[in-house]
């Protein structure tokens, strides 16, 4: 027989532990699942609605008439006849990530430099058509927008300037059309340049092992605190485990010129430098294979306004050193109009800092820069002009004169060669060709196509 009392005390007791044994329980799941959302986890989570899966649609190469740059196009109709265009569209994909609530997204190039059409999916499934904001091919960095109806979430930029080798990393993308796969590794290297094609080299690149594939092209690399360091780009087809990414910081140079502008507004310094030889780098003391050799500096150029002399050997640029003209170019051309750079320079034996901002060349100034800079000078294609010249063309400048010393002298460039295009810009008259030398002069070198008589070739000029 059990008392009443005891029966109570019973069924209390009973209650009291099964609730306990439930909190306690509780509170086990709770910190399991504490301890299982590790920094790696919270970053994901941060992050991942920023990253979106890019579709394209690419139009079929089309057969193009070779003999469209000279003469007046007599082979169009022949061409379009007999090799019709094709209409098949091909589809690629890639990454991209949200860089504002408005909806501005930050991708590669390559990824969307062919489309005809732009398709951007969410993480939540959500499908907008997307529009080609500014592109820049010297960088494979490219914007796109999407029209949103409300705020986005976005990712913060970060910085790449403190990287340190060793450290993790997380990649998210759409790998093989995978939507928002993450994998996640350490950096490997610093500072890599790779090979893409048969005379382009891409420097100042990030090295990974974390899983890089097609369809990653364009999304976010990220630190463990989950902010942007990086835009995952390319892979190392002959192995695994070995991917590259941009810099973010090379990227936050020039995304509001892409925003703004389009394109990447580069302006100039006026230096024209070259590799360091081993008997001078053994003249300037350098103890090891370093730094570039200052050739030349134009009068009234932003380098001249700031002391920078001929016979400098320029060592760093804004803390990253240099031992090569090509890596001096391409980080060169990752700054643009308005940016300030701090160059390192030896002279004397003492190294000095010298700040230089990029300016943009003015119009009055080309005529004297094309004839300091190739030693050319140029005018437009009349009626009196081809008759002067026998010339089988109205399209592109005429070449008036040649400094017989200069860049297109010594290249054998005569009096009466047109010129039909600078670098990736086609000359059809003389505001062509003087909105082609503004965007020129940020370089070092130029690729002319000159027509003499029915015949074109290609030169490069290195002054």
């Amino acid at each position: 027989m059990v008392f009443p009392e005891f029966k109570k005390q019973l069924v209390v007791t009973v209650f009291l532990l099964t609730f306990l044994t439930g909190v306690f329980s509780c509170s086990a799941f709770a910190a399991e699942e504490f301890n299982r959302r590790t920094p790696l986890v919270l970053a994901v989570e941060k992050v991942g609605p920023a990253v979106v899966n890019i579709y394209t649609e690419e139009a079929a190469p089309e057969l193009r008439n070779p003999f469209r740059n000279f003469g007046d196009n007599v082979f169009d109709r022949f061409f379009k006849d007999v090799f019709p265009p094709v209409n098949q569209k091909r589809r690629s994909l890639g990454s991209g990530v949200i860089i504002n609530a408005d909806g501005y997204i930050l991708t590669n190039e390559h990824v969307i430099g062919k489309a005809v059409r732009i398709k951007v999916t969410l993480v939540g499934k959500q499908e907008y058509d997307g529009r080609l904001v500014g592109a820049d091919r010297a960088s494979d960095l490219a914007v796109i927008k999407i029209d949103p109806k409300e705020p986005l979430p976005f990712v913060e930029m970060g910085r790449s300037d403190d990287l340190m080798i060793g450290e993790t990393v997380i990649a998210i993308g759409n790998p093989f059309g995978l939507q928002h796969t993450v994998t996640t590794g350490i950096i490997s290297a610093l500072n890599r340049s790779i090979k893409a094609g048969e005379n382009t080299i891409y420097h100042d690149f990030i090295q990974v092992d974390s899983s890089i594939n097609p369809g990653n092209s364009g999304g976010p690399l990220l630190n463990i605190n989950g902010s942007l360091i990086g835009i995952n780009t390319a892979i190392y087809q002959k192995a695994e485990g070995i991917g590259f990414a941009i810099p973010i910081d090379n990227a936050k140079r020039i995304i509001n010129d892409l925003i703004s502008y389009g394109k990447v507004r580069r302006g100039w310094l006026g230096v024209s430098v070259q590799d360091m030889t081993p008997e001078l780098l053994q003249y300037f003391k350098l103890d090891r294979h370093r730094g570039v050799l200052v050739t030349r500096v134009f009068p009234g150029s932003p380098a001249s306004r700031a002391g920078m002399k001929r016979g400098d050997v320029i060592l760093k640029l804004d803390s990253h050193e240099i031992s090569r003209k090509a890596e001096y170019q391409q980080r060169i051309g990752s700054y643009s109009v308005g940016n300030s750079i701090a160059f390192s320079v030896l002279r004397e034996g003492r190294e000095e800092t010298i700040p230089l901002k990029v300016t943009r060349i003015s119009k009055n100034q080309v005529a004297e820069f094309t004839r300091n800079w190739l030693g050319l000078a140029v005018q437009g294609i009349s009626d009196a002009v081809v008759r002067r010249y026998g010339l089988q063309t109205r399209r592109g400048v005429v070449v008036a004169k040649v400094v017989p010393s200069g860049a297109g002298g010594r290249i054998g460039i005569n009096p009466g060669d047109v010129i039909r295009q600078v670098n990736q810009n086609q000359v059809n008259n003389e505001e062509d060709f003087n909105k082609a030398i503004l965007e020129a002069a940020g370089r070092d070198s130029a690729l002319l196509l000159i027509q003499r008589g029915r015949h074109g070739y290609y030169v490069t000029l290195e002054p």
